[in-house]
């Protein structure tokens, strides 16, 4: 992942990985035990040595805030020492947006996940920094905290801000959000909770509408899907406004469109 995003996991270097072997089940969320469903990864892992501050922090914070990946399904309320609302935020990155989401919204339990360690780091000093008490961190593919961590009906929001747009035609099959993952996802959400996407690629703006317009669980709640944002601001789960990060702000001076696309899932 690129160290200076600090949105998530969007990068010009990105160059494609190994497959991967997970992808999201066929009956729309059934957790599988195995990875049987071949699918090739949205990210490539790059090796990134930390500072010796940034390593002393994670030294002192990791075995509490952050757990890698793995297949034991997630127990929220012994890790955060609380019952409360979980959203999750797929790339994180080096987690400006991140950091201030959980502060503006002490309500919410919030796990970043992301893969590129140096990254993590600089959250990790953050949270140290400023005691920030509502933020774990996963390191690992998010593909696989969705399939194998997560329940179903569990997770008040879902934030996918900047992913990797792959714009190659050869390598969008290794865009993140496909209509196997936004069904995971949607299989993850509680009812009336919400996936907030936000991109600066119109061509990944153009897919992920078309996925998630397609996606029988969700209606739009802002009007690039088709819903009227006014409506729902005040009574949505999570909050709809997001800070404007580094690169996001390298992005407007670029002249690039941010899109927005808000889903709530519907009651079944």
């Amino acid at each position: 992942m690129d160290a200076v995003n600090d949105a998530a996991n969007h990068t010009a270097e990105s160059v494609p990985g190994p497959p991967s072997t997970t992808s999201a089940p066929a009956d729309r969320g059934r957790k599988t035990g195995s990875r049987l469903y071949p699918r090739v990864t949205s990210f490539r892992s790059r090796r990134g040595a930390l500072t010796p501050t940034q390593q002393q922090s994670w030294d002192r914070m990791w075995p509490t805030i952050g757990r890698e990946v793995a297949d034991t399904p997630l127990d929220q309320a012994a890790w955060f020492g609380r019952d409360a609302p979980l959203v999750i935020e797929i790339g994180c990155g080096t987690g400006t947006a991140t950091a201030a989401m959980a502060q503006t919204e002490p309500h919410l339990d919030l796990i970043g996940i992301e893969v590129y360690q140096p990254g993590l780091a600089q959250l990790v000093q953050r949270i140290e920094r400023e005691r920030i008490e509502n933020i774990r961190l996963l390191r690992g593919d998010a593909v696989d905290v969705l399939e194998n961590m997560i329940a179903a009906d569990s997770l008040t929001g879902v934030r996918v801000f900047f992913p990797d747009p792959w714009p190659k035609a050869r390598h969008h099959k290794r865009r993140l959000l496909q209509p196997a993952t936004v069904a995971l996802i949607a299989n993850r959400l509680k009812p009336g909770g919400v996936l907030h996407v936000a991109t600066d690629h119109a061509g990944y703006a153009e897919h992920i509408y078309q996925v998630g317009m397609a996606e029988p669980l969700f209606r739009g709640l802002n009007e690039t899907t088709g819903g009227v944002s006014a409506e729902h601001r005040a009574t949505a789960p999570i909050g709809f406004e997001r800070p404007v990060t580094k690169f996001e702000g390298k992005a407007h001076r670029a002249g690039s469109a941010i899109t927005e696309l808000i889903w709530g899932k519907i009651d079944r």
